[in-house]
Order: C-alpha cells, then sequence, then structure tokens
C-alpha cells in the first residue's frame, strides 16, 4: 500500500525498517533497480540478503501485512543508501506490486540481514569466480564495490549470464567500475567482466555449464580451467544453475563454504523468483 497526502500514518511491523524510495530504473519490461533511503542501524556484510518488500491488504481481514521475498543488496555496505535489483512479473505476488513504486514510497526492509554468499566464507587468494544469472548479478554487484574484496584476490572474474542483451543490467557499470574514484586502483587490472546472452546473438551466446565444461571461458580469458587449490566461486541464479554448477564444482574437488568453514565455493539459495 502507497502512502499518498490523505492515508493515515503506515505503521510499520517491528521487525522492519520502513525505508523511502529515492531511485528508480526500469532496465527492461522485466527488470528494474530500486534505491532507498537506509536506517543507520541497518548492517549487513557485501553478499547479504535481506526481507524486502510492501505493506499490502489482507484480503480476508483488510488489515495491512507485510508481503516480503528475499533480496540481496547491490549496493556497498559502505553506501548511504541500498540498492536491490529485481524482476517484474505481472502475475507475481510481491514483484507484480513492487514493479510500480515511485520515489517517495515506502517499502519494508528486514532487520536482520544474512547470507553465505560473503568472501569470509571462502578461502583467500588465487581468483575469484562469480557465477550469476539474471537477477543473481545483485550480490556481486555489493562484492565488486567493496574494497576487501580486492584485498583477497588476486583476480575477480565476473559471468553474468542472461537470456537477452538487454538483459544485461549493470554492463555499463561494471565496464567502467575501473575508473571508480576510490576503487579505480584497487581494480584496475584485477577484474573481467565476462557476459553471456543465450537466446540472441551475442559474442559469447551458451550457459555458463558450458562454457566451463568446453573450456571457452579459460581459453578467452587466457587462464588456466577451474582447480580448489587457486580458485574460489561464488554461484548465484536459478535452482537449476546453482544445482548444476555445485554438480561441476564438486567433480572437481571443489568444496562448499560456510559460516562455520571456510571453503573453495559458496552458492546463494535465496533467488526472487516471484
Amino acid at each position: 500500500m502507497m502512502l499518498t497526502a490523505e492515508s493515515p500514518p503506515t505503521v510499520i511491523p517491528p521487525t522492519f525498517f520502513g525505508e523511502t524510495v529515492t531511485y528508480v530504473h526500469h532496465w527492461t519490461d522485466t527488470l528494474m533497480s530500486i534505491r532507498c533511503t537506509r536506517n543507520a542501524a541497518f548492517r549487513f556484510e557485501a553478499g547479504h540478503f535481506a526481507m524486502i518488500g510492501l505493506l499490502v491488504a489482507d484480503p480476508a481481514t483488510g488489515k495491512e501485512k507485510p508481503l516480503v521475498r528475499a533480496y540481496s543488496m547491490a549496493s556497498a555496505p559502505w553506501d548511504e543508501e541500498l540498492e536491490f535489483f529485481s524482476i517484474k512479473m505481472q502475475d507475481g505476488p510481491l514483484t507484480s506490486k513492487l514493479q510500480h513504486v515511485k520515489v517517495g514510497d515506502t517499502i519494508l526492509v528486514g532487520k536482520k540481514p544474512t547470507g553465505t554468499l560473503i568472501v569470509q566464507n571462502l578461502h583467500p587468494g588465487g581468483t575469484l569466480w562469480l557465477l550469476g544469472t539474471g537477477t543473481g548479478l545483485a550480490p556481486f554487484m555489493s562484492i565488486l564495490r567493496t574494497p576487501e574484496t580486492y584485498e583477497r584476490y588476486d583476480k575477480i572474474v565476473v559471468s553474468h549470464t542472461v537470456r537477452r542483451v538487454a538483459d544485461l543490467a549493470y554492463r555499463e557499470v561494471l565496464e567502467s567500475l575501473h575508473l571508480h574514484e576510490v576503487l579505480g586502483e584497487m581494480i584496475d587490472g584485477k577484474l573481467v567482466y565476462y557476459p553471456a546472452v543465450t537466446r540472441e546473438p551475442f559474442p559469447v551466446q551458451e550457459r555458463i555449464t558450458s562454457l566451463i565444461e568446453g573450456g571457452r571461458i579459460f581459453r578467452e580469458l587466457g587462464v588456466p580451467e577451474l582447480h580448489p587449490d587457486r580458485d574460489r566461486v561464488m554461484l548465484c541464479g536459478s535452482e537449476a544453475m546453482n544445482g548444476d554448477c555445485k554438480a561441476l564444482l564438486e567433480a572437481r574437488g571443489f568444496a562448499e563454504g560456510n559460516s562455520g568453514e571456510r571453503g573453495s565455493y559458496v552458492l546463494e539459495k535465496a533467488f526472487v523468483t516471484k
């Protein structure tokens, strides 16, 4: 429910912050980004997600209740605002409504960010591979905007696979991140962006699993094939993509990391589909 000049003050549930939308960008008819204010008490690690959503009227009672889903922060932990990257589905319980938010509207942000997709769950050193599909790029945008990432790894490769060329959101940001006034010197020479498209003509028109199994991504980047002794991998995509890549990595000797024990790869299971 959106606030208007005539609306009574919205009562924010105690487990959420009520944040004000400051920026909305529609990449395509199915993708959008939202920025909002950030409560000073909200702290997170790059790669974390939080429950994000809106207050909607319950059809049974008429009372407002939270409608939320897990969203990774695309903004850096040091950013004064929060940024989220979302799909838009006309029949999605949340995204059908979220796609209509405007600057000045209120969105809910859960007070307890969490998630396994953080560099602290990986061994340091070597090359960090960030493999994502669709809006799975979101946590990687936060990770790539964080100085610690470049301090921990010799090289970072971000591979973003989408269906259409227009779906390569943040492409210009990633291609110019080495010019960032704060991170530029740390990034220069370390960050490699490797986009791929599966359903339209593009220089790289393959799924990430095929690129890895066939070795094309390694040949084109001039690096050795994945090995757990020197490579660290983060996965964030659909269940199918995560499952296929997980099997591919473990067949090569990679071990999954978590908050209790560091590993050579981690994956994010919280992925917004509706």
